[in-house]
């Protein structure tokens, strides 16, 4: 059975809500496209892609990106792993938003924990307000 892809708007809105507490201001969220794909067979949970500068340059088109959850994994995941998720695949976005991606020696579980506590701090002081 082929993959099937979807739009996933839920995944997008608690993307740009987490974007904007942890302080991704880098991030444009109208170059990102969100989807969530069924029958994959794949062990990742989630993926980002980025068009590579040869496409940009081919076709004069700016650099996107397209974050994939995977629905089999990331559905059954709890509220905080995918959150963390949303995290680890955001972060593989560079700052000059150029097309490439940060590695796995910039997007580890240390450093997806520490924009993770920020992002709850966040949460709780907005809702102490």
């Amino acid at each position: 059975m082929p993959i099937r892809y979807r739009p996933a708007p839920d995944i997008q809105k608690t993307a740009e809500e987490v974007a904007k507490r942890i302080g991704m201001p880098h991030l444009d969220f109208n170059r990102i496209g969100f989807l969530r794909s069924y029958g994959s067979t794949s062990r990742a949970i989630a993926r980002c892609y980025g068009l590579s500068k040869v496409w940009q340059k081919a076709f004069g088109w700016k650099a996107h990106y397209v974050v994939e959850v995977v629905s089999e994994k990331f559905d059954r995941l709890g509220e905080k792993d995918k959150i963390r998720t949303i995290i680890h695949e955001l972060m593989h976005i560079p700052k000059c938003f150029g097309g490439g991606f940060r590695h796995h020696n910039f997007v580890n579980e240390q450093n997806i924990e520490v924009l993770y506590r920020a992002y709850i701090n966040s949460k709780q002081a907005g809702e102490r307000r």
